[in-house]
């Protein structure tokens, strides 16, 4: 892991069960400002199950979760201000328009309409869905609906961006456009991301890799350095996952 300071997502030691099932086994690992990394595991691996603790759906039993120094259990108000999140169930409300889900979620980050009304319009602008703003969401395809979900993660402006396999189930444009959407977010604005996935075509060149299986942390590298003793990173991951397997 790289230095503590700089790390925009820090986890250390994180162990987690459900009952006698373990899920997640000493996991530690870091996201820096404008790091576009990538957390790769198949169906199964614990992805979600971190995330709901690195959101605070869950209570860590073990380790420890800091986002910009701030450690999740001890100050969470804190930590969460600083991250936005897309998770992997839709989570937004069909019988609202697109803007009054993002003037809602402003609302629970203590955004008045007044102050939240500039970063809403910009970030719809961005999405390509400033002049869908009125229209419910239901009215709109599953591709559009994730573009609102990644602009509502946005309106309040953190500094880290989890998504969790943000692209499942949409067609190859709308892939495409959030991946370089969320990475142009990494070059311009220095955003550290955390982009779970179990598609090892969306972890590009310029990626960092986690490796997940089975609840552990089996690499954790450039996607070249990964990528150069197998000659792609699916043959690395395949090599990893073969001889970790149950």
């Amino acid at each position: 892991m790289r230095p503590e300071a700089a790390d925009a997502l820090r986890v250390s030691g994180l162990s987690h069960a459900f009952g006698t099932r373990r899920v997640l086994q000493d996991v530690a690992f870091s996201v820096r400002p404008g790091d576009f990394t990538v957390l790769l595991g198949l169906n199964g691996a614990g992805k979600t199950t971190l995330f709901a603790l690195i959101t605070r759906l869950y209570s860590a039993r073990t380790g420890a979760i800091a986002v910009f120094g701030h450690d999740v259990e001890r100050a969470p108000r804190a930590a969460l201000a600083r991250m936005g999140v897309v998770f992997q169930q839709p989570t937004l409300d069909l019988d609202l328009t697109v803007e009054q889900n993002l003037f809602y979620h402003a609302s629970l980050h203590g955004l008045s309409r007044r102050t939240a009304s500039p970063a809403v319009e910009a970030e719809l602008e961005r999405v390509g869905l400033l002049e869908r703003r009125h229209d419910r969401v239901r009215a709109l395809s599953g591709g559009q609906r994730r573009r609102v979900e990644l602009a509502r993660a946005l309106v309040h402006q953190p500094s880290l961006l989890l998504l969790d396999e943000p692209t499942a189930g949409l067609d190859t444009e709308s892939r495409q456009f959030l991946l370089q959407h969320v990475r142009a977010l990494c070059r311009t604005r220095a955003v550290g991301v955390l982009w779970a996935t179990h598609l090892i075509d969306e972890a590009g060149e310029e990626a960092r890799v986690i490796v997940l299986q089975q609840g552990r942390v089996l690499a954790d590298d450039t996607q070249a350095a990964l990528s150069a003793p197998f000659g792609s990173l699916s043959g690395a991951f395949d090599s990893l996952t073969a001889r970790h397997a149950a």
